[in-house]
């Protein structure tokens, strides 16, 4: 199966201190991928390095075989960051109707009108974005993610924060995604999401990769222990 990311050798270093330490990991056109590990183990450097925000110190980051470039039109990615990016004093309609335009959609209109019936959000469309809670925006943030059909969707924390119900609602969109063929790199620490919906996955501690595999591979290497008891057993209880 063709590779939609590859990350070879990567190095991150910030001044004197390194981040990442030659990590190298791929992640297949289609699939779910659960990029794992505590706060400050690298994840998001890496992510941010494969979208062009950072440059590496050595190493090669691809999507589709090259450096992202954001100019490209062929290669669509979607990146949901755990720091919501959308115009807080606008509405919610006219942000989704903004980048729906920005993103070449047709009916950018109809696309969220028909979105915000989805997530339950239709009586907000008027509001400016800042009266909605913080996961209503995240479900806002998540249409603008996912509306162009990216055939990578990059997802840092997508349901932190959400009642059960809400987080059902996601994965479904999430998983929607997933079957028109978008593979999908998801940052979360819900061990149960990685169980259910990854077929692979990879743990970082201190930018080094101390899992990667299939999740039934993880847990043959680790003596069929649980992915949640592995991540406790690498990080050895500290405290994220």
């Amino acid at each position: 199966m063709k590779n939609i990311v590859e990350i070879k050798n990567f190095r991150m270093d910030f001044g004197n201190k390194t981040i990442i330490k030659d990590l190298s990991f791929d992640v297949r056109a289609g699939e779910i991928f659960g990029f794992l590990g505590a706060n400050g183990s690298g994840k998001t450097t890496t992510l941010r390095a494969l979208l062009g925000f950072y440059t590496p110190t050595s190493g090669e980051l691809l999507i589709d075989g090259k450096p992202y470039d954001a100019e490209d039109t062929n290669v669509a990615v979607g990146y949901l960051p755990e720091e919501r990016g959308l115009y807080r004093k606008e509405t919610v309609m006219d942000n989704l109707i903004y980048f729906g335009e920005l993103k070449g959609l047709k009916d950018p209109r109809g696309w969220a009108e028909k979105y915000l019936k989805r997530v339950k959000l239709e009586d907000k469309a008027d509001l400016k974005l800042e009266k909605l809670s913080g996961g209503q925006q995240q479900k806002i943030q998540l249409g603008v993610t996912i509306m162009n059909n990216p055939k990578l969707l990059i997802l840092d924390e997508p349901t932190k924060g959400f009642d059960p119900m809400n987080r059902r609602l996601l994965m479904e969109i999430i998983e929607e995604a997933h079957q028109k063929g978008a593979a999908i790199i998801m940052i979360t620490h819900y061990m149960d999401e990685v169980e259910k919906l990854c077929d692979r996955a990879i743990l970082l501690k201190d930018g080094k990769a101390h899992a990667y595999g299939t999740i039934s591979e993880i847990k043959k290497a680790h003596n069929g222990k649980s992915l949640e008891q592995i991540f406790i057993d690498v990080y050895g209880g500290e405290d994220e």
